[in-house]
């Protein structure tokens, strides 16, 4: 497969979920064209086998009885620069996806190529999720992330919040109410940290709070302590330390 080619417009990823079991099972088509002045994305995403479950344990699962969604428009341009960077240095497996996976294949000259599976399947798949959820805020079917935080010492009180725009790929920090973009990168994995640890719901609150302590609250209206309401579930990976670490550097900038 050619992958650097002046006719080259775009790459369409095909992902099925394989062997997991519905509600969760699904399949979709993500079509990322580039060869206009705007990045071009169709996306079809069909959740599979759900003729086996009744609505009531598909709605226990956390989904709804219509989770299919298709969009056809355009996103902000910085996603053409980020999926070609990563098409340009793809490698390919050279085996066929026997139980599932995610394949790529060329636009060319309005006609799609073959498709391959990349080596890197979890990085695609990574990848094509953030795309999938740029789609979900370009057409507001979802709005973007806010993660707030509160760090209390016998000095002062501290309230920052990280808002993630997948749309335009932009961490924006409010802190003592200014606000300034924030590295992507940076952002993204203390996001990941920040939904790695085991949150009890049970002793959360609706307000931060004002003891001396480190608060978070994710997205959801409820706020949780650091250390007490929320806890690593590795004890060889202290996730709520890097938590604190990631929020204190950015506070302390």
């Amino acid at each position: 497969m050619k992958k650097s080619n002046d006719h080259t417009n775009g790459i369409v990823i095909d992902f099925d979920s394989g062997i997991i079991p519905p509600p969760y099972s699904h399949v979709y088509r993500l079509a990322l064209d580039w060869s206009g002045s705007e990045l071009t994305a169709e996306l079809e995403l069909h959740y599979t086998d759900r003729e086996e479950l009744t609505v009531d344990e598909i709605l226990d699962e956390g989904f709804t009885a219509k989770d299919d969604f298709s969009f056809k428009g355009t996103l902000d341009y910085v996603w053409k620069k980020v999926v070609s960077i990563e098409f340009e240095k793809t490698k390919w497996s050279g085996r066929q996806l026997d139980e599932g996976g995610l394949t790529l294949s060329v636009l060319e000259d309005g006609k799609t190529g073959a498709a391959k599976a990349p080596s890197d399947q979890e990085g695609w798949q990574m990848l094509a999720q953030d795309v999938i959820q740029a789609i979900y805020e370009t057409s507001k079917k979802e709005a973007p992330l806010t993660v707030n935080y509160r760090q209390v010492t016998n000095e002062e009180s501290i309230d920052c919040s990280i808002t993630m725009n997948f749309s335009n790929r932009e961490a924006v920090l409010v802190l003592k109410n200014n606000s300034r973009i924030i590295n992507w990168e940076y952002a993204v994995q203390l996001m990941k940290l920040v939904f790695s640890p085991d949150y009890n719901y049970d002793i959360a609150k609706e307000t931060a709070g004002n003891k001396r302590g480190s608060y978070i609250e994710c997205g959801d209206g409820y706020w949780h302590e650091l250390g007490k309401g929320v806890v690593n579930i590795d004890t060889s990976f202290d996730a709520v330390g890097k938590i604190k670490d990631g929020f204190e550097n950015l506070i302390e900038e």
